[in-house]
């Protein structure tokens, strides 16, 4: 293989719309051996991607970015062009009540999940959880914190059902988005634009379930001392 790292990129960018930073992509194939045929390598790396922050693995273009002014609320509605990958940084149901979405965090804890209205138990395995395959089923619209290779936060509203969005997906999880509409400062989501790759980053999802509980149970209480007080 005369340029693996050249040709690992080319063919990421083409199937998975990811094209790894070079520096990042170096360091993966000294971590590699020689040997190892080129479908099992580009299927490491792409296993890797998933498990990284973008920030510091995808490289960063205008066409793959969101633009700079993607927060603008008063620009009605805009497409963005290009392929965008993002990372999720938190998620919220919105059609749940926060006692709702601890109930629901606490009952993935315990590796409840739903159907319909009965209760099951999940198994999860090492694969499952990193494809955020433990998503409980039902709910939404979800509001989702998003991330682009730049470094750009913005938020996302699913407009309609995502597969592998929930409350139960993996923070770090990676999508790409593809003509994507904005409208009023938050992206559109939608089957249709949307691609779900999957993937996790473990420290961030770890943080953001312990914090998660603790903000939303922080802010119940902090509503029922204002109604107390306004008694």
């Amino acid at each position: 293989m005369s340029d693996p790292a050249a040709q690992i990129s080319a063919q990421l960018t083409a199937t998975k719309s990811l094209t790894p930073n070079p520096t990042w992509l170096s360091a993966f194939l000294t971590t590699q051996r020689p040997t190892t045929p080129f479908p099992a390598l580009t299927q490491t790396a792409c296993f890797r991607l998933l498990a990284s922050d973008i920030t510091q693995s995808l490289t960063t273009t205008p066409s793959t970015c969101f633009p700079q002014d993607v927060h603008n609320v008063n620009l009605k509605e805009r497409r963005l062009g290009g392929s965008i990958a993002v990372q999720v940084l938190a998620v919220e149901d919105m059609s749940k009540s926060r006692w709702e979405q601890i109930e629901a965090i606490e009952a993935l804890e315990r590796g409840e999940g739903t159907k319909g209205r009965e209760i099951i138990r999940v198994a999860a395995t090492v694969e499952d959880d990193s494809a955020g395959a433990t998503v409980q089923k039902g709910g939404g619209p979800h509001k989702l914190l998003l991330q682009d290779a730049a470094g750009r936060r913005v938020y996302g509203i699913e407009l309609k059902g995502l597969e592998g969005v929930g409350l139960g997906m993996s923070i770090g999880c990676k999508m790409i988005l593809k003509n994507t509409l904005v409208a009023r400062g938050a992206v559109l989501l939608e089957p249709t634009t949307v691609t779900v790759l999957g993937g996790k980053i473990e420290e961030l999802h770890k943080a953001w379930k312990e914090g998660r509980k603790a903000e939303l149970k922080a802010a119940i209480e902090a509503t029922e001392h204002e109604t107390r007080g306004s008694e």
